[in-house]
C-alpha cells in the first residue's frame, strides 16, 4: 500500500495531473475502490492534485509550446472533466496580445508553407489547419482575407 502512495505521489509531482487521469492511473492497479478513493482524497488534500493549477499549467503549455487556440484547449479540458469555471479562469493565462501574436505568426508561416498556388485548394487547406489548431473562425477568416490579397 505505502508503494503504491508513492508511486501516486511521484506521478502527480513529475507534472501536473488532473483528476480523470491520476483515476485512471489508479485503476491500473487492482486495488478495492475504498482504497482507491482513500488515495484519491490524500493526493487532493496534500495539493498532489490540484484542478485549477493544472487547467493553468495546461492552458500555458498548449498555447505557448503547441500554439493551440482557445477552442482546441477548452475541449480538451472539458474531455478531461475540468469545471468550465475552472476553464475560464485558467484562459486568463494568456494575454489577448500574446494570443494574437501566436495566431498571426502562426497562420503567415503555414500560409507560405503550402504549397499550393493561389486558391480554393490552398485556402481551405489554410482554415483547415487554424481549425484544428482551435482558433476562431472569425480570426481565420480575416487573416485569409489579409493574406489573399
Amino acid at each position: 500500500m505505502k508503494e503504491i502512495y508513492s508511486k501516486m505521489e511521484y506521478f502527480c509531482a513529475y507534472q501536473e495531473r488532473c483528476y480523470k487521469e491520476v483515476e485512471e492511473k489508479l485503476y491500473s492497479f487492482s486495488l478495492p475502490i475504498s482504497e482507491k478513493e482513500e488515495i484519491l482524497t490524500y493526493l487532493i488534500e496534500n495539493n498532489f492534485i490540484n484542478e485549477e493549477r493544472f487547467a493553468q499549467s495546461f492552458v500555458r503549455g498548449k498555447h505557448n509550446y503547441k500554439f493551440w487556440g482557445k477552442n482546441r484547449i477548452v475541449n480538451e479540458l472539458k474531455f478531461r472533466n475540468i469545471s468550465s469555471r475552472i476553464i475560464t479562469s485558467a484562459l486568463k493565462e494568456i494575454s489577448e496580445e500574446t494570443y494574437l501574436e501566436n495566431f498571426h505568426q502562426l497562420a503567415e508561416k503555414h500560409w507560405n508553407n503550402i504549397t499550393e498556388r493561389k486558391g480554393q485548394k490552398k485556402n481551405k487547406k489554410f482554415v483547415d489547419f487554424l481549425l484544428r489548431k482551435g482558433y476562431e473562425t472569425n480570426l481565420i477568416y480575416e487573416k485569409l482575407k489579409e493574406l489573399d490579397n
